[in-house]
């Protein structure tokens, strides 16, 4: 302790102490550094972000140089703040390469404006999402299927970009998928990494479409090394069949034209006393939403029979 204490006493009473003050101001140059440094660590994050910080920092260290060799007239405290405004230089060249190297096509680009940004996905993270797909869009003419009822393994997972794809099972329809909506999304979540399965419903394009889609291996494999894209990924998903199922809701009607709700299925927005509530029972592959319940008809066909 004893030496500790000699220690801090020399390091702090070793130095003669101001018995003066200087009465004048330093120069305008030392007071423009002081400021670039306080706006410049009010900067904020991401590439943008550090632009920012790195851009001011560099000047004040740029300032405080000049000062330093105008002002102060003193070789170590230019040499250190050259070498910090040279650290900072080089900082920024290497973020605004970075910036420059993330950039994508004109359909990546709106995809990620519209659903990824403003989940504040970085464009790092949304350059490693865009590359597990090889950066392709794929064309699906009209009335082209992307997949065909029982025939069709499910081996991706496919975002719509644009268009519209109509579902249907056993010919009859179901609801459209509309654009930055999974095509595949609830046969995704049906199977495990390890399953395989087919297409339960046939999905076709109503005009013209471009759909990103990644391979379900290689997708596995980024979300293993990435946790946060495996999160996000789950998120999407699961937002995307609760989606699909409130279209789905919207068709569903039970006996005489009784509303059936397919979020809560003991409960029925009208019925009568002398006909006791059929519990429907469905016919799905492990959750999947897109299985028409049996018994259970839609408006069209209701209207028709009555």
């Amino acid at each position: 302790m004893g030496e500790n204490a000699s220690f801090w006493e020399s390091l702090i009473y070793a130095h003669p102490t101001c018995t003066t003050w200087k009465q004048e101001a330093e120069g305008s140059i030392y007071h423009l550094a002081s400021i670039l440094f306080v706006v410049g660590f009010m900067g904020g994050s991401g590439f943008f972000g550090l632009l920012y910080v790195f851009s001011l920092l560099g000047l004040g260290f740029l300032c405080s140089s000049v000062w330093a060799w105008l002002d102060v007239c003193a070789a170590d405290i230019f040499s250190w703040n050259f070498i910090l405004f040279a650290i900072c230089f080089v900082q920024f060249i290497y973020v605004t390469y970075q910036v420059r190297s993330v950039s994508f096509d004109r359909e990546f680009q709106e995809l990620y404006s519209a659903l990824f940004q403003p989940l504040g996905i970085s464009l790092t993270v949304y350059r490693k999402i865009v590359l597990c797909c090889d950066a392709e869009v794929v064309t699906l003419e009209k009335e082209h299927c992307y997949a065909m009822q029982g025939k069709t393994p499910i081996d991706k997972l496919s975002l719509l970009v644009s268009g519209r794809i109509r579902v249907t099972v056993d010919g009859e329809f179901l609801h459209y998928i509309f654009p930055l909506q999974f095509l595949d999304s609830p046969e995704w979540d049906s199977l495990r990494p390890t399953e395989e399965g087919i297409f339960q419903v046939t999905l076709t394009a109503e005009t013209d479409c471009r759909y990103v889609a990644w391979r379900r291996k290689k997708l596995y494999l980024l979300f293993a090394k990435h946790r946060f894209i495996s999160r996000l990924f789950s998120i999407l998903i699961g937002s995307d069949i609760a989606e699909k199922l409130y279209a789905l809701n919207d068709r569903v009607h039970v006996g005489k034209g009784f509303r059936y709700d397919i979020r809560l299925p003991n409960f029925y927005h009208v019925s009568l006393p002398e006909t006791p509530p059929v519990q429907p029972s469905y016919h799905l592959q492990r959750g999947s939403p897109r299985r028409k319940p049996m018994g259970v008809t839609n408006c069209s066909s209701f209207s028709t029979q009555s």
